[in-house]
């Protein structure tokens, strides 16, 4: 076991003197805390011999048809309450998942770069992860099955593929249309199970949520959600949707490791979904964070150098960059650390080492002049880097020589796909 990348941050970002680009935490000030607070007074008042009980391993009942009620916005309209189990946040869910499936020396495909709380899952069940390249378009269908017939012709056991199609955490990118098709064709040719982790599918910017993987295959996805980003990250109410074989296999799983899920966190997210106007609080969650998406593009590409590229989110949280060539994301963080403004290092959600030139930057939490002045302290640290690099570049036939330092290229931004595991550039996909 090792620590993350993110939690190692929190003493740091922490610092009132640090702008945090790191972390991933919703802007929680954005829901009606009042209205919250006294509903859930309510609960506790008028119902506490059911909130502050036991509850059931598979999740209190009507929250599990709001549950189905929420998935329907993503197309996936023939979920029965009977196959959700509620989970401590869709992280238990993951887990669970991965214990039920997953022995030993088991493969997992997974995008590169991928959810860190997912690869410590899968390094903590043993599990070996294959990284499969995505682009501006998201995972790409072509290294999928080429990834299926290496492992096929290694004779290694895939267990599933775990994937994150909207707003990729730490990608920021979505999975197209083309490709979502595409992917369930080859999940059906290969007998792949997917693992589908959609913690930020209603946070979508310029359109309508997209259809699930899901919602194409009721009987070869199980389905992931979570209210952390949607509500609140504190109450830990997450969810997963399975097949009823499948779901009889969690329910086990979670009452051997915590008995049941918090019966209060669920009322009060059950309560939430009947009383509040909970899709109108997501369009408020979306603007909001449509904001500072903008705020984080437009610093972007007024103050960074040459050679420095990033994504270009639609939703979510998340703007994965990759820095000019030569430079290292971790080796540079202290000095980061240190102009008082923090990232997380793209090393952190590879499982092979890879993402040394990328940084995940978060923009949820921040406000827009908080985000812009981090930007401004970020680019300012990669520029003394490159001139760190451009001094040891003038070094000739072992000896130093001053040389005069080369002119800085016009600030501006050069639009490339992303990195894939191997470091190098994937190709673009023109149904982007």
């Amino acid at each position: 076991m090792r620590a993350s990348e993110i939690r190692a941050l929190f003493s740091v970002v922490s610092r009132p003197e640090v702008v945090s680009l790191a972390g991933g935490m919703p802007a929680v000030t954005a829901l009606p805390l009042d209205a919250v607070g006294s509903m859930i007074g309510d609960l506790v008042s008028g119902m506490g011999a059911q909130t502050l009980q036991y509850g059931s391993g598979q999740g209190d009942p009507r929250l599990r048809e709001r549950i189905c009620d929420v998935m329907a916005l993503e197309g996936i309209t023939d979920a029965s309450p009977s196959e959700v189990v509620v989970t401590v946040g869709s992280q238990q869910g993951l887990d669970l998942v991965t214990r039920v499936f997953c022995d030993p020396g088991d493969v997992i495909l997974a995008e590169g770069p991928s959810y860190v709380g997912a690869l410590g899952v899968f390094q903590a069940a043993e599990a070996r992860v294959r990284h499969v390249a995505m682009d501006d378009a998201g995972l790409v269908p072509e290294a999928l099955e080429e990834a299926l017939q290496r492992c096929r012709a290694a004779g290694e056991r895939v267990k599933f593929l775990y994937t994150v199609p909207n707003f990729h955490n730490p990608a920021g990118v979505t999975l197209s249309e083309p490709r979502r098709q595409a992917i369930i064709e080859l999940a059906q040719r290969y007998d792949l199970l997917v693992i589908e982790d959609n913690p930020y599918g209603l946070l979508g910017f310029d359109h309508e949520p997209m259809h699930a993987l899901r919602a194409r295959d009721a009987e070869r996805v199980i389905y992931l959600g979570s209210f952390s980003k949607t509500f609140s990250p504190g109450l830990r109410v997450g969810w997963v949707l399975a097949p009823l074989a499948v779901r009889e296999k969690l329910v086990l799983a979670t009452e051997a490791q915590v008995l049941c899920p918090p019966s209060l966190t669920q009322y009060a997210v059950a309560r939430y979904l009947d009383t509040q106007p909970w899709r109108e609080q997501i369009k408020v969650f979306t603007e909001l964070y449509r904001e500072r998406r903008d705020a984080t593009l437009e610093s972007l590409a007024a103050l960074m150098p040459a050679g420095t590229t990033w994504t270009h989110p639609d939703g979510g949280f998340y703007v994965w960059l990759k820095l000019p060539h030569g430079l290292d994301a971790k080796l540079m963080q202290p000095r980061a650390v240190n102009a008082h403004v923090a990232y997380v290092p793209g090393i952190g959600f590879y499982a092979d080492g890879s993402g040394r030139e990328n940084m995940r930057l978060s923009y949820c939490y921040p406000e827009p002049d908080q985000i812009r002045e981090g930007v401004r302290r970020l680019a300012r640290v990669i520029e003394a880097e490159l001139d760190l690099h451009s001094t040891f570049d003038a070094v000739d036939t072992g000896s130093f020589r001053a040389v005069a330092q080369p002119a800085r290229p016009a600030r501006g931004e050069d639009t490339a796909p992303l990195v894939g595991p191997a470091g190098n550039d994937a190709a673009e996909d023109p149904s982007a």
